[in-house]
């Protein structure tokens, strides 16, 4: 743990971690800045997804904000010691906020995002590096640094949006700042599916119970697998990942378990062994 992290851990001072069986809720709390990223945002959240990599009991994570907004971006207003130009001082600044979608990708579990209200900078850095993104109605997105002087490319942006919705519509995103709303964010595969606001949680709930629903080694192999094929040289590649990732499923109780569940016709019970 870097000394940044020492004195890190939950209960978070900017969001809410809730626990429903396997499922984690993760509600960052912030409303009063529209859930703005703080410096404390940014190594609490960094402590919680990296936590997650070696606990098991968490098999799902859905994020979602408080009051109005998913992510409103960086708290412009908290400079939280940062006040220094120099490119150290810079540099670590800004791995604070870009290892924690890192730390996203590494974790085993889908994370699912439910947005409503904006979702700008950091906070749409947030939504691309989830597995799934579920939309309210009021939905906006954009990358927001692009239109205070910094590049469009930031945080992850420039390597998850053009594979969401391809070069075309990311570069008139990252080029410009433009918000992308519900509907058009549906269209171009942004999102998954877009529901009124006050249905998100009962969507995200649905759609993380039917993930449960798999072998705790296959959800946990499955998220792996498509982030190792997503950037494979070549089909064999990602077939060969495959290959072995369906070995080590079929030599488990669980997949014993799951053939015998399905020929009596009832719930498998997998004990992730």
């Amino acid at each position: 743990m870097s000394l940044e992290l020492e004195g890190i851990s939950a209960p978070y001072e900017t969001f809410l971690v809730e626990k429903e069986g396997p499922i984690d809720w993760v509600t960052l709390n912030r409303p009063e800045r529209l859930n703005a990223i703080s410096q404390r945002m940014m190594l609490e959240l960094q402590h919680y997804f990296g936590q997650l990599y070696t606990d098991h009991n968490v098999r799902v994570v859905i994020m979602k904000g408080a009051g109005r907004a998913f992510c409103a971006g960086l708290d412009l207003k908290d400079r939280g010691g940062t006040e220094s130009n120099s490119p150290s001082n810079g540099m670590r600044g800004q791995r604070r906020v870009s290892e924690i979608v890192m730390r996203m990708r590494r974790c085993p579990q889908p994370i699912i995002s439910l947005v409503h209200g904006p979702a700008s900078g950091g906070g749409f850095a947030f939504a691309l590096a989830s597995d799934v993104r579920i939309a309210g109605e009021t939905a906006r997105m954009n990358v927001a640094m692009a239109r205070i002087g910094l590049s469009g490319c930031d945080v992850g942006i420039s390597y998850f949006l053009p594979r969401a919705v391809g070069r075309s519509t990311a570069m008139e995103l990252m080029t410009t700042g433009r918000f992308i709303d519900a509907e058009r964010a549906l269209r171009t595969g942004l999102v998954s599916d877009v529901v009124p606001d006050d249905r998100l949680e009962a969507v995200g709930r649905e759609l993380a119970e039917d993930m449960l629903a798999l072998s705790p080694l296959g959800l946990r192999l499955t998220k792996e697998g498509a982030d190792m094929a997503a950037d494979a040289d070549s089909l064999a590649a990602a077939v060969a990942i495959e290959d072995r990732q369906q070995i080590l499923c079929a030599t488990s109780g669980d997949f014993r378990e799951g053939i015998t569940a399905f020929l009596e016709k009832r719930k498998p019970d997998y004990q992730d062994a």
